[in-house]
């Protein structure tokens, strides 16, 4: 019901806005936050910033935990540091959907598309109040679906946006070749397949680490002995570094577009940064993705803990003395699996580019790889391993005895013993 509640809510035009006289948009960059937003974006709809802001709170929240004393202290207060971090997060998301709200305002909604006596300063505060507490009654939507649903409700919001737009994307791309070109279309599907396997192949990619547990008397009985892993997952970053990464991306051409007026460099830095296919955007997209690939892979997994937690319980890697230098192992390791990891997560989100290049449709392009598919994907397999292991806990055994719920199970199983 969020899930429906969130769609819905694209289609409810601000207050005082014409919807028939909006603009057809043909900025590219706005284009594909458009398909993450589903197009609550060039709808001029209440979400019309969508989640966005929320996530670029947590990227400056996050930073902050690295550099700042101050937030570190709070990390390691356990549940009421987290939840003062929390609290910080949600106002800072007020400040920056108050900031993009100017430039969406500017960018997005022309003159004319203004209805008759909401002209004026109270338009734009009032819109600015509006998008602002669409963008809040999102997050909170967000956090509900986390906590009362299964899955990462942030996520699964980007998700359902990008979902709403895929069916229409292909039809249109079926329909612009007809059937004269029904061999490049059956084609394209064909390399679409391959790519959503490849995304697919590189998400469950995993390291294994051989680990050794000492052999202990406990009475009469035997315990440990046997030999274990330590998985470590080639992209485990998931697909936060994309959305990350795309969240700052429509940045400058947004402040750009709003300042296009007054300066001929803001013009440049819009032009060049609201088409996706130039190299300027992807060689600054592949970056970003591949910094913050490594910036949360090192959040997500510690070494020093995992080195004293395999020491704690009588724990080695066969070859590698316990202390230090199991930690400098499993760093060294970590670091070389991130990035092929990073590279191939870069490559696949500006594959959109050169499929616009050959000539695909902008629509279906965007589903080409990219952003839209890495999160597609990426949410769907963590959904499901979240299922999965909901129906392993609860004991469904009924619903795991066919098909891949019951191969997950038996290698969970596995795992745990």
């Amino acid at each position: 019901m969020f899930l429906v509640i969130f769609r819905l809510g694209s289609f409810i035009v601000l207050p005082g806005v014409d919807p028939n006289k909006l603009e057809t948009s043909t900025n590219k960059i706005f284009g594909l936050l458009d398909t993450l937003l589903g197009g609550a974006f060039s709808n001029a709809s209440i979400f019309g910033l969508g989640i966005m802001p929320y996530i670029s709170a947590s990227i400056v929240l996050q930073l902050l935990t690295v550099a700042v004393p101050y937030f570190q202290k709070l990390q390691k207060e356990g549940e009421s540091g987290r939840k003062k971090i929390n609290q910080l997060t949600r106002l800072l998301t007020v400040a920056i959907t108050l900031a993009q709200a100017v430039g969406y305002i500017a960018a997005t909604i022309p003159a004319e598309a203004i209805k008759p006596g909401f002209e004026g300063v109270m338009f734009n505060v009032t819109s600015m109040v509006v998008l602002t507490g669409g963008t809040i009654f999102c997050m909170w939507m967000g956090e509900k679906i986390t906590e009362k649903g299964i899955g990462n409700g942030i996520s699964m919001l980007i998700m359902i946006g990008i979902v709403s737009r895929f069916p229409g994307a292909i039809l249109k791309e079926a329909l612009s070749l007809k059937l004269s070109g029904a061999l490049t279309f059956m084609l394209e599907i064909g390399v679409l397949f391959f790519v959503v396997m490849g995304v697919v192949m590189i998400t469950q990619a995993v390291r294994r680490i051989p680990v050794q547990y000492a052999k202990q008397m406990v009475g009469n009985k035997v315990y440990g002995g046997q030999r274990q892993y330590l998985p470590i997952k080639v992209n485990s970053a998931g697909v936060m570094p994309i959305i990350f990464a795309q969240s700052l991306m429509f940045l400058p051409a947004m402040i750009a577009s709003a300042f296009r007026d007054t300066s001929d460099l803001a013009g440049t830095i819009g032009t060049v940064f609201s088409d996706y296919t130039s190299w300027q955007y992807n060689l600054l997209f592949a970056l970003l993705i591949i910094v913050f690939t490594f910036f949360y892979t090192a959040i997500a997994i510690n070494p020093q803990q995992i080195s004293d937690d395999m020491k704690r319980n009588n724990g080695f890697i066969p070859g590698v003395k316990p202390g230090p230098t199991t930690t400098e192992y499993i760093a060294e390791v970590l670091d070389r699996i991130t990035l092929p990891g990073a590279i191939f997560l870069a490559i696949i989100a500006i594959l959109p580019s050169f499929a616009a290049k050959m000539g695909v449709s902008r629509d279906f392009a965007q589903f080409f790889g990219g952003t839209s598919l890495l999160i597609l994907v990426g949410v769907v397999l963590d959904t499901l391993q979240q299922i999965e292991s909901y129906l392993l806990i609860r004991h469904y055994e009924g619903m795991m005895k066919s098909g891949k719920f019951k191969a997950s199970a038996d290698s969970m199983a596995a795992m745990a013993s």
